[in-house]
């Protein structure tokens, strides 16, 4: 008979069993909620992997008193979908309610994720869909309206370390473990618990007093330069962003090179750079969000390897390109005075005024259209006629 994976035999159970994720688990956040109303709620759950989506996916079926079922986007098809539909009818039918679960959900096509819609609205299935990629770019909108979607983090390495020594409890293998051992395997996960407990399970199996070089024979690598899955993903591309920040072409195109070598999607890449084109270069130059842009679909009609060229290209631009955050911080600043002053009069001299009872109020008078034309009384409401914003 196979053994169960540690892995599999360590997964919470209850959500007060789950180590990390505090901003979704406490008292007042929205996982708590439900489980405590046992109402499920179609959600979104996007994180790296080994993040908890499933775990959390499971807890909530369980607690809510629900079916879980289980499929994933990269093995299932159209007919397994219309099983699980029918499946859930007979359940609709005994009052028993349907939880599925889809397994990196970005990777069924619009048609695909279009079919979960009228199962969705109609209740007859609570979706959970689990994603490492932005769902804001790879989940149907309608899709997306019909959830919340949730964000994970990825563990930190205190949280991996509290994982680990719970499974070497739970083991019973306290002394053939030491904190350092259990330090290393918690550094070399990259916030993947996963992975963590994957590599304990095989360093306990190797060797019956586990040191550090237990575990490095049991990984077979040290710290991972990129793992495109990992803790590293977020750091590198925060490399590759302020390099070219700072207008490094070097580190720029090197950080670039590390990303594709390890296979990042060349999109994630394109998509973060047609931000930084707004946020980062803005006013100063004003044809970085076209070329940014432009480089982001290239890269969708291209595909790689050539796709390579058109990334290179674009963000030696970018990191050559001066720079200037004068709109971002504008944005900051609108932003904070739009939640301040959220019921602010618009001032009657630029109200709309469509019908004559609102001329006779004086909506829009003494307004007249000229470019660039001042106005006496400004344009901003009272309370924030001396503010600055750009």
């Amino acid at each position: 008979m196979e053994r169960v994976p540690l892995a599999e035999r360590m997964r919470p159970t209850t959500l007060d069993e789950v180590i990390g994720q505090t901003h979704l688990l406490g008292d007042a956040e929205i996982l708590r909620q439900i489980v405590k109303n046992r109402e499920p709620v179609s959600l979104i759950l996007w994180g790296p992997p080994g993040s908890g989506k499933t775990t959390l996916g499971r807890i909530i079926a369980k607690e809510v008193e629900a079916e879980f079922i289980e499929i994933s986007a990269v093995t299932s098809g159209k007919k397994d979908v219309e099983r699980i539909i029918e499946h859930a009818r007979q359940n609709w039918n005994l009052n028993l309610r349907t939880v599925l679960f889809v397994d990196e959900i970005h990777r069924f096509n619009k048609a695909q994720q279009d079919a979960f819609l009228p199962h969705v609205e109609s209740g007859l299935i609570t979706l959970i869909g689990a994603t490492t990629e932005n769902p804001s770019f790879e989940v149907i909108t309608p899709l997306l309206s019909r959830s919340r979607v949730l964000v994970l983090e990825p563990h930190s390495k205190e949280e991996v370390t509290a994982i680990l020594q719970r499974a070497v409890a739970h083991e019973n293998a306290a002394k053939r473990i030491g904190d350092d051992a259990i330090g290393y395997i918690a550094e070399l996960a990259g916030g993947d618990a996963r992975v963590a407990l994957g590599n304990l399970e095989l360093s306990l199996s190797l060797a019956k007093k586990v040191t550090i070089e237990t575990v490095k024979a049991a990984a077979q690598k040290r710290l991972p330069g990129y793992d495109k899955k990992g803790d590293m993903h977020y750091n590198v591309i925060s490399a590759f962003i302020k390099s070219m920040r700072g207008s490094d072409v070097d580190a720029t195109l090197y950080y670039l090179a590390r990303m594709i070598d390890a296979g990042e999607d060349p999109k994630f890449i394109a998509r973060r750079m047609v931000i930084f084109a707004s946020e980062d270069i803005g006013l100063a130059g004003n044809g970085a969000l076209g070329l940014a842009l432009n480089a982001f679909q290239a890269v969708e009609r291209v595909g790689m390897p050539e796709s390579s060229y058109i990334l290179f290209h674009v963000a030696a631009a970018l990191a050559k390109s001066e720079k200037s955050r004068q709109t971002t911080e504008a944005m900051g600043r609108a932003q904070a005075l739009a939640k301040k002053y959220a019921d602010a009069a618009v001032p009657l001299h630029i109200r709309n005024a469509p019908t004559s009872l609102m001329k006779d109020l004086g909506y829009g008078k003494g307004y007249k259209w000229e470019a660039s034309s001042q106005h006496e009384k400004g344009f901003l409401p009272d309370e924030l006629k001396d503010e600055r914003i750009f």
